[in-house]
């Protein structure tokens, strides 16, 4: 999984930083036929943790 830095950002920063990852990784991913299922599930945890950081009511897990 692509480490997620643990910083203290507002909701328009990590949205940003949400779709910055998804941008590397479709990037990483766009040239390919094949994308293993763990590579697709490392991209939607880092993209989900940016995410949980606007809810403090979701869970980290």
């Amino acid at each position: 999984m692509t480490e997620v830095q643990d910083l203290d950002f507002d909701n328009d920063d990590s949205i940003r930083e949400a779709m910055s990852l998804i941008d590397r990784g479709l990037g990483d991913i766009s040239e390919r036929q094949i994308v293993s299922t763990s590579e697709v599930a490392d991209l939607l945890l880092d993209v989900r943790s940016v995410l949980a950081r606007l809810d403090p009511e979701v869970s980290p897990n």
